[in-house]
C-alpha cells in the first residue's frame, strides 16, 4: 500500500533532496522503517535506537498528530499522507 511521506527541507537533503517520497507499510512504524532502509543517512533523524519516535520529531498522519493516536503503531492506508516536522533550535 502506497503512502506519501513528506519531509522538511532540512531532512530532505538526507534523502537525496526528495521532499516527498512514496513509501509502504501497514503502520506508521513500518513506513518509517521502509524510508530508513532506503535512506540510511536519514534513518537516525527519524527514529531512536529502539526504533521509536523522537520527542522532537512530530509525525502527522493526514494532518493528525500521531502522538494522540498510537504513535508508530498507528495504522496507515493507501493514499494517506504523512508529514514530518522536526524541531530546529537556534538563536
Amino acid at each position: 500500500m502506497a503512502v506519501t511521506f513528506s519531509l522538511p527541507t532540512v531532512l530532505a537533503r538526507l534523502a537525496d533532496g526528495q521532499a516527498s517520497i512514496a513509501a509502504s507499510g501497514d503502520t506508521l512504524g513500518d513506513v518509517v522503517a521502509d524510508i530508513a532502509g532506503r535512506y540510511p543517512r536519514l534513518a537516525p533523524r527519524l527514529r531512536d535506537d529502539q526504533g521509536g519516535p523522537y520527542p522532537f520529531v512530530t509525525y502527522y498522519l493526514n494532518d493528525e498528530d500521531i502522538r494522540f493516536r498510537d504513535g508508530f503503531a498507528t495504522p496507515v492506508r493507501s493514499g494517506d499522507e504523512i508529514t514530518v516536522v522536526a524541531a530546529i533550535a537556534g538563536g
